[in-house]
Order: C-alpha cells, then structure tokens, then sequence
C-alpha cells in the first residue's frame, strides 16, 4: 500500500510540474508579446571606448564641474546606497544652495528615453549633461569656455581627455565633455528578473510571482508580475 501511495505521489507531482512548466511557458510566450528584454547597450554607445567611459565617469563626480568645487553631477543623480540615480528629494540643492524647482530624474537606464528633463528638452544624454553644469541654480558655472579652461588646467584630465579622444585638438571642449559623461550613463543598465525571464529563463521568476490570479479557463488574466507591469501602462483590465 505504501508503495502504491509512494507511486501515486510521484505522478501527481510529475504531472503539477508538467502543468506548472506549460503555465510559465504561456507566460513566457504572453509576456513577450508586450514587453522586451533590455538590450545589452544603450543607443549611442558604438563610440563608447573604455578611455572614454573611464573619463566620462570621473566627470561624473568631478565637484570641479561646479563654480564652487561643491556639485557634480552624482550630487543629484547619487549611484551609491540604493540611491538608483536619484536623491530622493521634491527639490534638489545646487552648488550656492539655491532649491531647484523639479526634483532629479533617475540616470539609470535613461538613454532609452526618447527624450531628457522632466519636459523633454534634450534631445539625448549628451544635450542633457550640457545644462546642469550652465544652469545658475545647479552647478553654475558662467558659460562653455569657463568650463574648458577650468578643466585644460587640471593636468589629470589632460591625458585623460588625449587617450579618450585621440586625434582631436583641442580634445578639451564642452561638447566633449558632455560626450563622455553620456559614455558613462550609457553603461547604467540595470536589467532584472524578468529580462532574464523575457530571454527565457523559466526559473528568473519565483513560484510566487509566477502564481496566477485565477486558475479558471473562462479568465486567462496574466499572473501577479504581468498583471501588475499590464496595469502600470494602462492594459490588463
């Protein structure tokens, strides 16, 4: 009789796997339908040499930016302690203290964007780096030369700029600048989970988010994760 049980068991909990794989791979299948996994490299990037992605993110930090060695751009756009590209203020503080009027929009994966700023008035990474250093709350230095000739002064940045852009000259300029700042922003990508789920990995995904709403045939709704992204873009019913 134990034996038979023991038998029994097993093929309930072979065909619950059976069942269970044939669920996760019609979720599978649904999801992509809707969503994509997130490419390995932002638009952009075929420029992205490691010399100037190195460059792009020491300007990143670089408080010398500022017009009194008090902001950089990671002052608003913090990586560091589960911060995720913000700072998690209404209003952010510039170089003089001054509040700006919106508060800091995440850098990480931004250069999907199809647009920059809360309004949408750059056109990419690079027009985005460009403003915050000029704007007289944030960063405020006076205008692009002032920021060329602060930085040609800085012997570090000499090299730094000649190995990232080679064969230019001057290879200190604004727009330069703000080319390997966007360099930089263009390797924070953050896929998840559910990319790995989306490129087919039926076990990125736990049991629970994998779990569906109802298990009736009459409402094939998505499961909680599907449901949950569905309903954040205004699908799903």
């Amino acid at each position: 009789m134990r034996q038979v049980l023991g038998v029994v068991i097993t093929l309930i909990l072979l065909a619950t796997d059976s069942v269970l794989a044939a669920d996760t791979e019609m979720l599978m299948r649904r999801a992509n339908r809707f969503f994509s996994p997130l490419p390995d490299a932002m638009p952009g990037s075929k420029n992205d040499t490691p010399e100037r992605i190195a460059l792009g993110k020491k300007l990143f930090f670089e408080k010398r930016l500022s017009v009194n060695d008090s902001q950089s751009c990671a002052s608003c756009h913090k990586l560091e302690d589960g911060f995720a590209g913000v700072d998690n203020l209404a209003t952010s503080p510039g170089a003089r203290g001054e509040q700006g009027t919106r508060n800091s929009p995440t850098v990480l994966n931004a250069g999907w964007q199809h647009s920059q700023f809360w309004d949408g008035r750059a056109e990419d990474l690079v027009e985005q780096a460009k403003g915050p250093i000029l704007n007289p709350v944030e960063m405020g230095m006076p205008d692009e030369r002032a920021v060329e000739k602060k930085i040609q002064g800085i012997a570090e940045y000499r090299d730094a700029f000649a190995r990232a852009f080679p064969g230019e000259e001057p290879a200190i300029t604004y727009q330069n600048i703000a080319q390997a700042i966007a360099a930089f922003e263009r390797t924070l990508i953050t896929p998840a989970r559910f990319d790995d789920f989306l490129n087919g990995d039926a076990d990125a995904l736990s049991e629970t988010c994998l779990l569906y709403t109802s298990p009736s045939p009459r409402d094939q709704r998505p499961n909680l994760v599907f449901r949950h992204l569905l309903e954040k873009m205004g699908g799903g019913g």
